[in-house]
């Protein structure tokens, strides 16, 4: 015969404090937030961020912004430090890098996003940039996360490359803990099996953002496909799965470009897409005032 087994005790469930197990990023818990930075509200209407993915030179850099500008950009983005895959590519210009891109932002009027990939230059790029850009490769940087979130900047938040709609959610938690809720996340794909493509873009993830979170959500297509020929399609896409707007790469000449070359929008194809984006929004408010609300 077996032996007896003595019948365990059940554990009982222990309850955490309800405000441990409130999340700052649940829409249950805020109205819609909406990201102010200077005249833009990221989060009403569409927003369209558009520039180069790093700062060159003062010539590539000004004559870029200015056809943003003149296109409808409401953002300028460049990046002054770029984390790169390889240590021999190009890793941006650094501080003279930022100087340049807030003089391209003084010239043109527009908001400047730069991305901080380490601690130790929050301090400069809060002095030049609008809004900080955690990128998808730092999404899971704790300190960078908390250093950021003690910032009284605006932070742009990517979702990492292979990470879940969850762990997206909780490193825009860590920042609003920190005290900053001008938040604003940015889907840019995600890396699956497929080659065609540089990372697969998940727009239902969009759509699950807007029902789980009231933080602004925007739709980064160059990243999120890697060819220019689909960046257009997955723009107008994007807006339709209820993004807030869109970070997008355009550069002055993109075969010249240091880094992503290979995805970049030249001026003209911008001023064709953001065009077309706007018209699509017009359609969408026209629709929800007919309907009752936008949809």
């Amino acid at each position: 015969m077996s032996p007896e087994v003595e019948p365990r005790e059940s554990t009982p469930v222990v309850t955490p404090p309800r405000g441990r197990t409130a999340r700052l990023v649940d829409r249950s818990s805020h109205p819609a937030t909406v990201v102010r930075v200077g005249d833009v509200a990221v989060g009403e209407g569409c927003c369209i961020i558009a520039g180069p993915c790093s700062v060159e030179s003062e010539a590539q850099i000004l004559e870029t912004a200015a056809a943003v500008k003149a296109a409808g950009a409401d953002l300028l983005r460049g990046g002054a430090f770029k984390p790169r895959t390889s240590p021999y590519d190009f890793q941006g210009l650094g501080l003279e890098g930022l100087k340049l891109l807030r003089q391209a932002g003084r010239e043109t009027g527009l908001p400047v996003v730069t991305e901080v990939v380490d601690p130790r230059d929050l301090t400069w790029v809060c002095e030049y940039a609008d809004v900080l850009q955690i990128g998808a490769r730092n999404m899971q940087n704790f300190s960078l996360r908390k250093e950021v979130g003690r910032c009284r900047k605006p932070v742009l938040l990517k979702r990492g490359m292979h990470s879940t709609l969850e762990e997206w959610l909780l490193c825009a938690e860590y920042v609003l803990a920190e005290g900053n809720g001008d938040v604003i996340l940015c889907e840019r794909g995600i890396r699956t099996f497929e080659r065609y493509t540089r990372n697969t873009l998940d727009l239902s993830a969009v759509a699950a953002a807007r029902e789980r979170t009231h933080l602004p959500v925007l739709v980064d297509p160059t990243h999120g496909t890697g060819r220019p020929s689909l960046i257009l399609p997955m723009s107008l896409a994007g807006i339709a799965a209820g993004a807030h707007g869109l970070l997008v790469e355009v550069h002055r000449r993109p075969e010249e470009a240091l880094s992503d070359a290979d995805q970049a929008l030249t001026p003209a194809q911008f001023a064709e897409l953001a065009a077309r984006v706007r018209a699509l929004v017009s359609y969408m408010e026209e629709q929800g005032s007919a309907e009752g609300g936008r949809p």
